[in-house]
C-alpha cells in the first residue's frame, strides 16, 4: 500500500475530515482532522480511524498504522505549536 491508497480509505469512512498520511509501503502515519472528533475520547477518536482501515489491517496488507486525531480547533494549535 502507499500513503494515498490509505488515505483514500480513511476518506471513504470520514469523508468530512481532512486527512494526511505519510508512510514507507509497510509503516503509515496518519493525521485525522475533523469535527466528528469533538467531545470523543481519544480511544473512540482512534476506533473511528481504524474502523475505516480494518480489513486491511486484519488481512495484512496494512502492516502498520499510527494514527492522531483533532478536531479542526485542536488542529490549529497543534499547528501552532508544530505537534502534527
Amino acid at each position: 500500500m502507499d500513503p494515498e491508497e490509505v488515505k483514500k480509505l480513511i476518506l471513504a469512512g470520514l469523508p468530512d475530515c481532512e486527512v494526511m498520511v505519510k508512510g514507507d509501503g509497510s509503516h503509515f502515519d496518519a493525521i485525522v482532522v475533523g469535527d466528528i472528533f469533538e467531545a470523543k475520547s481519544m480511544v473512540a477518536k482512534q476506533k473511528l480511524v481504524y474502523a475505516t482501515v480494518n480489513d486491511y489491517i486484519t488481512s495484512g496488507q496494512l502492516h502498520a498504522l499510527s494514527i492522531k486525531t483533532y478536531t479542526p480547533a485542536e488542529w490549529e494549535k497543534a499547528k501552532k505549536l508544530q505537534v502534527g
